[in-house]
């Protein structure tokens, strides 16, 4: 008379039958280790690139657009941009823009800045004394750049903490003269980490007066006078960025007397978030669905050595069906040892790319992460995968014939 077997019976003799084969129970399940781990390890290192692209923008400072020469046709051709971005364009932003709290000009070039035997090339900008409190940028030692050293066009410039390491190894920078092209610069401060802005080390940069910068070093444009690498403009709130953002395009449309495309851009940190963080997402659906593929080879090679299995064990599925067992038994003992094959391999993948995700955290600049979201879904997805695919070795071992089967013996 036959009884119905109990999971608990179902799960033992699978794990009996498994160890009976131990190393082809390893190569099985090392498809879903690898598939599991690649899902995870792909998906943190997007979410990493994704939380670093985030971090970077929010060094640019708070509720902070940039106005920047040339429209978006211009940039995408790679063409040099147009000059008419000048300094009046930031005063007229200052005193006519009400959601406008401060206006920070720029005015931007690489230059070779030598003391003594040392140089480096770095990024010399000369600013205003608005630029510290625009982009939260903050002096470690000495002073910034005030309305004085403006007003009288000084020959003195801030250094970053990385260019100060490189000119000043062994020797307090503060007070000594630096020389950019052929001008000779005092130093009054240096600057406090800011860290780096997609590729763009800030710590390296250097900062003069925007009237030195361009009586000494850039000069006059003859057509448009004091020509901008961009301003910096900070709104009032987070609140009003979005009409900072209308009533300065509205304003330089009328003063360059705009009649179609625009000549400049003003952008968000916003736009810039939205933009980046539609690319690392998309990049992480990408990873993720390549990590898929491999969960999927794995689940077909559980069911090549399911039905391998099967094959082999036709006389033993014989023997139990003519001593009792049911088709519905046999089934489920197929698809436990599938299950099993596929979750083991699931929770040693997972274990594996959530080590692998904490390892590139640690050693590397990327604050890659993985939530615990993620990982109940990958695992439960790789033990899904083991039923999934366990499925049609298991009705074909619960379909056998018991007089077919035992013809073998």
């Amino acid at each position: 008379m036959s009884r119905n077997i109990s999971i608990a019976e179902s799960i033992s003799m699978a794990i009996k039958t498994l160890k009976s084969n131990r190393l082809r129970s390893l190569l099985t399940m090392l498809g879903i280790v690898i598939g599991n781990s690649s899902v995870i390890v792909l998906i943190g290192v997007g979410r990493g690139a994704q939380n670093l692209a985030k971090n970077q923008l929010s060094n640019l400072g708070a509720n902070v657009l940039f106005v920047v020469p040339g429209n978006n046709d211009t940039r995408r051709r790679g063409v040099s941009f147009p000059k008419n971005l000048v300094l009046e364009d930031a005063f007229a932003i200052q005193d006519q823009v009400p959601t406008v709290k401060r206006v920070a000009p720029q005015i931007s070039s690489n230059e070779v800045v030598q003391f003594e035997s040392r140089s480096s090339t770095s990024s010399i900008s000369g600013i205003t004394p608005n630029f510290l409190g625009v982009r939260s940028f903050d002096v470690a030692n000495g002073r910034f750049i005030n309305d004085q050293d403006v007003k009288s066009a000084n020959n003195v410039i801030v250094i970053g903490p990385d260019l100060n390491e490189k000119l000043f190894p062994y020797k307090t920078a503060i007070g000594s003269n630096i020389r950019v092209k052929d001008q000779s610069f005092r130093v009054i401060g240096i600057m406090s980490p800011k860290g780096a802005v997609f590729g763009n080390n800030q710590d390296e940069n250097a900062y003069i007066p925007i009237t030195t910068m361009v009586s000494r070093l850039t000069g006059r444009d003859p057509t448009f006078g004091v020509s901008l690498s961009f301003i910096s403009v900070e709104a009032k709130n987070e609140k009003s960025t979005r009409a900072a953002k209308f009533q300065i395009t509205n304003l330089l449309r009328q003063r360059h007397k705009i009649i179609r495309d625009d000549d400049f851009a003003v952008r968000s940190q916003k736009d810039a978030l939205q933009i980046v963080s539609t690319i690392t997402g998309g990049l992480t659906l990408m990873l993720a669905a390549i990590g898929g593929v491999s969960l999927l080879v794995g689940g077909i090679g559980i069911m090549n050595i399911m039905l391998v299995s099967v094959s082999e064990r036709t006389e033993e599925i014989g023997l139990r069906k003519a001593l009792g067992a049911r088709s519905s038994d046999v089934l489920t003992q197929f698809l436990v040892e599938s299950l099993i094959l596929a979750g083991l391999g699931g929770l040693i993948g997972t274990t594996v790319g959530v080590g692998t995700v904490a390892v590139v955290a640690i050693l590397t600049p990327l604050p890659a992460s993985i939530s615990s979201g993620i990982v109940f879904t990958t695992v439960s997805l790789s033990g899904s995968i083991g039923l999934i695919f366990g499925v049609l070795p298991a009705r074909r071992a619960a379909k056998l014939d018991p007089i077919i089967a035992l013809r073998s013996l």
